[in-house]
């Protein structure tokens, strides 16, 4: 949380990408984009929650790069981690921290209580069960709309998606932990069309269009190359196509 210089609480998105457990900007910025979209339909105007701001960051031909960000306010942030994807506990942990700090705001605007009354001491107290009750309810709630974990959960990383090598470890019962490269040449002996065979790297169109399979760029010494990942649908795919009885390693 940043103070603006009217001493207002403002959040960075970059900062909330980072704490809510998105490695890339891109699907952050859908997660926000939701938001908005959210506060339109409910009459009120996004721009007085999201202001567009640049930030520099490490980066780019000379050390540091200009990305684009926006400044939050509180109520727009909330809404950010609403949108987010529940299955990050750093999500969950998030939409319990503004539920809460939201709760407190609320307390904090209502008239003082006279403690030095019987009456006062009450209507404090009565307060401070309302917000209890509150926070409980909040967690019970979040708990409720939590998805429950998948059995590919152990092996996704933050965007919910596995590498090739993890996979192999996934089905390590058939693969006997294989690595990458020897688990894609079982595939090929089991006739398997997944990789292109022009480019090993990517995909064929079909399971893209699917929703088996994802292609990010990934770091390879000085250089960023294309790589190709299941989403948990894609495994669940390929588990068929090798055969009943496989399950994820424990």
């Amino acid at each position: 949380m940043l103070l603006d210089h009217k001493g207002e609480e403002r959040w960075s998105a970059r900062d909330l990408q980072q704490l809510m457990g998105y490695e890339r900007w891109d699907r952050f910025n859908g997660v926000i984009q939701q938001a908005q979209q959210t506060i339109t339909a409910s009459g009120l105007d996004p721009l007085d929650h999201f202001r567009r701001a640049a930030r520099l960051m490490l980066g780019g031909r000379w050390g540091k790069q200009s990305v684009a960000d926006y400044r939050l306010t509180r109520f727009g942030a909330y809404h950010v981690t609403l949108a987010g994807d529940g299955r990050k506990p750093e999500v969950a942990a998030a939409k319990t921290y503004f539920a809460v700090r939201t709760r407190e705001a609320e307390a904090s605007q209502q008239s003082t209580a006279d403690v030095s009354t019987p009456e006062g001491v009450l209507v404090l107290a009565e307060r401070y069960l309302e917000a209890a009750r509150d926070l409980v309810a909040t967690k019970e709630k979040l708990a409720i709309a939590a998805p429950k974990a998948g059995k590919w959960d152990a092996f996704c990383d933050s965007d919910g998606l596995i590498d090739m090598g993890c996979a192999a470890k996934a089905l390590t019962n058939v693969t006997g932990g294989l690595g990458r490269t020897k688990f894609m040449e079982l595939l090929r002996r089991e006739d398997i069309r997944f990789l292109q065979v022009q480019n090993r790297r990517l995909p064929y169109e079909n399971h893209i269009k699917a929703g088996r399979t994802e292609v990010k760029l990934v770091q390879a010494g000085y250089q960023w190359v294309e790589q190709t990942f299941f989403t948990p649908k894609g495994l669940d795919w390929l588990v068929n196509k090798l055969g009943a009885g496989v399950s994820p390693a424990t």
